[in-house]
């Protein structure tokens, strides 16, 4: 059947305030009276079975970011990044590991100090490394705060938990020309490293699992330029793949999806990334063809994008956007595992797309449905 597009400004539609994930403001779009709650719709997508819409993480998700679990500082240091914090200059912060980070509004994200190097020798990680101490952090306040006043049980919860292992150890070592020295020239020593970053990786989790009923993690480790990846096969295959396979591994076994982002032109790591078993994979699009990966991948692996086509900040009419979302579900919609990311715009252009994606998609998870029970009827 065709389901409705609520028309943008009709006193008649359901609405809602939703938060944005980068930043502090909301945004209002239409509410859907759906036949399944949007986080059961969610973990049907995860789990590949029968979603009955394509999610999108606006409207579907409650997202925490990494410092919206955490209340304050510790001795003038904090967590990770501020992105809610709606900065006009540049400013530097000093995270949790003591290093030291600017962030640049030109660019919209945090980047090293220049002159930040914590450690010359990575095999003098084990003195030279000081790990947050979980327990000097006040975690316990902002999730109660959060599960009195903001938890929405109809909605997925995601959680984005930072940078990874190979993110961390560029860090300490200040940049990436001596984090892919260190792979190198000594992998045994790297490898250690990134073993105890899972130790940490892990506690972290087990600390926020206990306190909020999660459904994903997204874990940040970018693994190459737009041109290539950073490392080789082999250096992933024996350095990083198992500290992160065990990372992967403990948190899907509490029943929560797992989402690697990895940005630059990652291609020849897919059929580890499948391997590792990750839920979803949110990778650069203008780097990897990833409707390719995802006609041959997606039966076991699921992807996060955007609107096929649809540039940040561009005008399109109603038309372009319903062929737009249309292409999008048509690419990735095969087999579940997809769901969407719709950015902020201009609100109607907003509205249209959340409507279009909805309607859209019902519609073509209807279809494949039915071309499933008759397939099945046939084969009787």
């Amino acid at each position: 059947m065709r389901y409705p597009r609520p028309a943008y400004g009709d006193s008649a539609v359901k609405t809602e305030k939703v938060p944005v994930l980068y930043g502090s403001g909301a945004v209002e779009v239409p509410k859907f009276d759906t036949p399944i709650s949007p986080r059961e719709n969610f973990r049907r997508a995860a789990a590949r079975q029968a979603p009955l819409w394509v999610p999108n993480s606006l409207t579907d998700f409650q997202n925490l970011m990494t410092l919206d679990v955490v209340a304050g500082d510790v001795r003038g240091m904090q967590m990770h990044t501020d992105f809610r914090r709606n900065a006009r200059e540049d400013y530097v912060f000093i995270d949790w590991f003591k290093n030291s980070w600017t962030w640049v509004c030109s660019a919209g994200g945090a980047m090293l100090t220049p002159g930040t190097r914590l450690l010359d020798d990575i095999t003098e990680w084990e003195r030279a490394v000081q790990w947050p101490d979980l327990s000097e952090w006040d975690f316990k306040t902002p999730a109660e705060r959060f599960m009195k006043n903001d938890d929405d049980p109809a909605k997925a919860l995601h959680y984005d938990i930072g940078r990874g292992a190979t993110e961390r150890l560029i860090a300490v070592l200040g940049g990436y020309t001596e984090g892919m020295l260190a792979l190198a020239m000594e992998p045994e020593a790297v490898r250690d490293f990134l073993e105890r970053f899972a130790d940490f990786e892990i506690e972290l989790f087990e600390l926020l699992y206990g306190l909020y009923p999660l459904d994903m993690v997204t874990y940040h480790d970018d693994w190459g330029t737009e041109r290539d990846t950073f490392f080789s096969e082999k250096m992933l295959e024996e350095i990083v793949f198992p500290p992160t396979k065990r990372i992967i591994d403990h948190i899907r076994s509490r029943g929560v999806a797992f989402e690697l982002h990895s940005c630059g032109n990652i291609t020849r790591f897919l059929p580890y990334m499948v391997a590792l078993q990750a839920d979803f994979l949110q990778i650069q699009r203008r780097a990897v063809d990833i409707p390719a990966m995802k006609e041959k991948y997606g039966e076991s692996i699921g992807f996060n994008t955007g609107i096929e086509g649809m540039a940040p900040g561009a005008a399109y009419t109603a038309g372009e956007i319903a062929r737009m979302v249309k292409n999008t579900v048509d690419l990735y919609g095969k087999h579940g595992g997809f769901y969407a990311t719709v950015s902020p715009q201009e609100p109607m252009q907003l509205w249209e797309t959340l409507a279009e994606l909805y309607a859209c998609s019902r519609e073509y998870y209807e279809a494949q449905q039915n071309k499933s029970t008759v397939f099945s009827m046939e084969e009787k």
